[in-house]
């Protein structure tokens, strides 16, 4: 697919799931991990697909990038994942085109977040784009776009307040257990996993719960262990799991394993226990999360909380909406404009063929790079007037023409 005509806007398309019409059992099925990224990559290469990128968080799973069809990606993607791609297509959305091109701006503002202006976005689409540009699988459409989305979602960002007040998955957590929970410092609090997730969790809930009654415990016991010492709490080891889970009072889970931390044997019979599982796919057992002692709360639940802030944030989306169209349109402007690249490069060969036949030389005391200006400023004035006027062939000529009177 190196036609560089074929990477055009109506050839790009988006395919994914996300919170609206999947829950988290079924996002978990899909979601792609470092190792299925690289095995994706290497599969899209042989079926000569080689513009595209994977986004995958807790609360979506998309493909991106130029194809002949949507099937195309789809079933890219489900060839590294759990579920299968009837199954994916019954909760998708495909979009193609400029909805598409949209739908990559609303992401990456965080209007298409599950908690409205959810900054962290932005992060974890760097991540994906730079995994693909690593393995050579973005190209100048797709570096353009991301670059142009990115400056939308700054600006959004700097001049709107729609990620105004502190509101995510890690905040939520918090507020959830300092609404329902009664003397929420007075419990004993045991987190698992201190990843992105993990830490900021564990800040908020020393900053909003004024609690260091918390024990860390991570795959990796060093991080666990420095991020206690930051902090002034406790830690522990994984091989102490069922020990610190049976003194919790509250547990929250960001683990992001592959199978369950959570076991029905860690919590039957030991207290009331309230467990936060901010894991995709769930790291609570199923047959855990239903015992009559455990009070479950899943990332789709601390979701849909709403307080004060998330109205506000509601008031900013027509701002956030404007911007958008102004970057959009500029993006699409470049699009149109890239349809010429072809054109001029040829035309610039073509000027430089004239400068070097005999009939038009120019003396041998001409600098080289006095040429290239020359021919650089007619190549500029042309195309703004290819912008202007959209005429491709009347202006070559006229280029040519203008290069040749203006050289006798």
């Amino acid at each position: 697919m190196e036609n560089h005509y074929f990477k055009t806007i109506p050839n790009f398309y988006v395919a994914g799931i996300n919170y609206k019409k999947s829950d988290a059992s079924v996002r978990g099925q899909f979601a792609i991990g470092a190792e299925q990224y690289a095995a994706l990559l290497v599969q899209a290469a042989g079926q000569g697909l080689n513009e595209l990128f994977i986004l995958s968080t807790c609360n979506r799973t998309e493909i991106y990038g130029f194809a002949h069809s949507s099937q195309q990606l789809i079933e890219l993607l489900c060839s590294q994942t759990v579920g299968n791609a009837e199954t994916f297509q019954k909760a998708a959305y495909i979009k193609n085109g400029i909805e598409a091109i949209e739908h990559v701006f609303n992401v990456g503002a965080g209007l298409d977040s599950q908690i409205l202006g959810d900054y962290e976005i932005v992060g974890q689409l760097k991540s994906a784009v730079k995994v693909a540009k690593e393995a050579g699988f973005i190209g100048a459409f797709t570096e353009r776009l991301i670059n142009c989305v990115l400056q939308s979602s700054k600006i959004i960002k700097n001049t709107t307040s729609l990620s105004g007040g502190t509101v995510s998955v890690a905040f939520a957590a918090v507020q959830y257990i300092a609404n329902m929970v009664p003397n929420p410092s007075g419990k004993k609090i045991l987190l698992l996993g201190v990843g992105k997730i993990g830490r900021n969790t564990c800040k908020n809930l020393v900053d909003y719960l004024e609690t260091k009654n918390i024990t860390l415990i991570n795959r990796s016991p060093e991080k666990a262990q420095d991020l206690a010492g930051e902090l002034d709490l406790q830690h522990s080891s994984l091989d102490c799991l069922n020990e610190e889970v049976a003194k919790a009072d509250i547990i929250l889970v960001a683990t992001n394993a592959a199978q369950p931390v959570i076991l029905k044997e860690h919590v039957e019979g030991k207290g009331e226990k309230i467990i936060l599982d901010l894991s995709i796919p769930y790291n609570v057992a199923s047959d855990a999360q239903v015992l009559p002692n455990v009070h479950m709360v899943n990332v789709d639940k601390l979701s849909k909380l709403k307080d004060d802030t998330l109205k506000m944030r509601l008031a900013e989306v027509p701002k956030a909406k404007g911007i958008i169209s102004e970057l959009l349109i500029e993006f699409q402007d470049w699009c149109e404009m890239r349809k010429h690249v072809p054109m001029l490069k040829h035309l610039k060969g073509k000027l430089k063929e004239l400068y070097a036949h005999p009939h038009y030389a120019q003396p041998t005391t001409t600098c080289p790079k006095t040429i290239d200006i020359h021919i650089q400023r007619v190549l500029n004035d042309t195309a703004g007037k290819i912008k202007v006027q959209n005429q491709r062939g009347c202006q070559y000529l006229s280029a040519l023409n203008n290069f040749i009177n203006a050289n006798n």
